[in-house]
Formats: structure tokens, C-alpha cells, sequence
């Protein structure tokens, strides 16, 4: 099962990566970059879970782990490079983005008790 879990998130790592650059608009190349390192990180997870059980020795996690940590770096290179192109910004209709509205949540402070 663990080895199911691992395959998923790595496939999911450039899949995200390539989905994010078909986008035209920055902003969406930027979120799926952002689902991309979240995959990453839970690849990464898995890996060291598989190391502690013992499926893969202290050299091959070790190996596993400066690539990771290249991964990360160059796909955070790749956010800020995103960020700062803002590719499809100025394009006819790039202000009709789908924001999500801001919520405001109410924390047990702000919620009077009726007994009161």
C-alpha cells in the first residue's frame, strides 16, 4: 500500500507542474506549482516512513534526499519566476479571475453564550 501511495504523489509532482504551465494565467500556473510541492512533500513523507520501516537503506534515503531537496528548490526558483513574469496578466479578460471571497470565521470568543 505504501508503495501505491509513494507512485501516486511522485506522478502527481510533474503532472501538476505540466498542468500549471498549459494555463495561461499566472496565477493558476502558481496554484498548481503550489499542489506540486505539496505532492513532493508528501512523497517525501512516504520515502522517510519507508526508511524507518527499514524498506530502503540509510544511503539510498540519503541519496533520496539531496534530490528532494534540488526538487524543492528549483520548483520554489520556478513559483518566484512565475510570480514575478505574471505571464497572461494583462490579457483581455485576465480580470474576470475567479477569486475566492474572503470568510470570516468565528472563533468561540465571538460567539455570545445564550445562558448568558
Amino acid at each position: 500500500m505504501l508503495s501505491m501511495q509513494l507512485r501516486r504523489s511522485l506522478q502527481s509532482v510533474p503532472a501538476n507542474i505540466a498542468e500549471g504551465y498549459s494555463r495561461y494565467y499566472y496565477q493558476e500556473g502558481v496554484r498548481f506549482c503550489y499542489i506540486a510541492r505539496g505532492s513532493l512533500e508528501e512523497s517525501y513523507s512516504h520515502i522517510s516512513l519507508a526508511h524507518k520501516l527499514g524498506y530502503i537503506s540509510q544511503d539510498t534515503y540519503n541519496v533520496i534526499n539531496v534530490e528532494v531537496q534540488e526538487i524543492r528548490r528549483l520548483l520554489n526558483g520556478y513559483i518566484t519566476f512565475l510570480k514575478k513574469n505574471k505571464r497572461g496578466d494583462n490579457e483581455p479578460g485576465s480580470a474576470h479571475r475567479i477569486k475566492e471571497d474572503s470568510i470570516q470565521y468565528l472563533s468561540d470568543l465571538d460567539i455570545e453564550d445564550p445562558k448568558n
